[in-house]
């Protein structure tokens, strides 16, 4: 499963705690990511994730957003993911709980 992947290497790799869901009580720093979609072709599967990066300022949002990418790029490297690629990546804070958040969209090939 590509999430598990994922969130062990980046337990391991990254200055940040990851999580799959909100957490109940957030730390001021952390990850949220998902599977956004996925498919298969002769054996290879794909995913697109998105990573959202959680801090306590725009400013701090976005540098654990360059933090994460440089982490992701270097995954093919320690896992069963041969490819990961930025699909976008831009200012994604939320209107409602008005938290600073940068979201990073990355294509995996595993």
């Amino acid at each position: 499963m590509i999430e598990e992947i994922i969130k062990n290497y980046l337990d391991g790799h990254f200055i940040a705690p990851s999580f799959l869901e909100r957490p109940e009580n957030p730390p001021e720093r952390y990850i949220i990511f998902e599977k956004t979609g996925g498919s298969e072709t002769n054996h290879i599967d794909s995913a697109t994730i998105a990573f959202q990066c959680y801090a306590e300022s725009l400013y701090e949002a976005s540098k654990l957003n360059v933090k994460l990418k440089a982490c992701l790029n270097e995954m093919i490297y320690f896992t069963d993911i041969s490819k990961a690629k930025l699909n976008s990546d831009y200012n994604f804070t939320d209107p409602e709980t008005k938290e600073y958040r940068y979201q990073a969209v990355y294509d995996f090939k595993y």
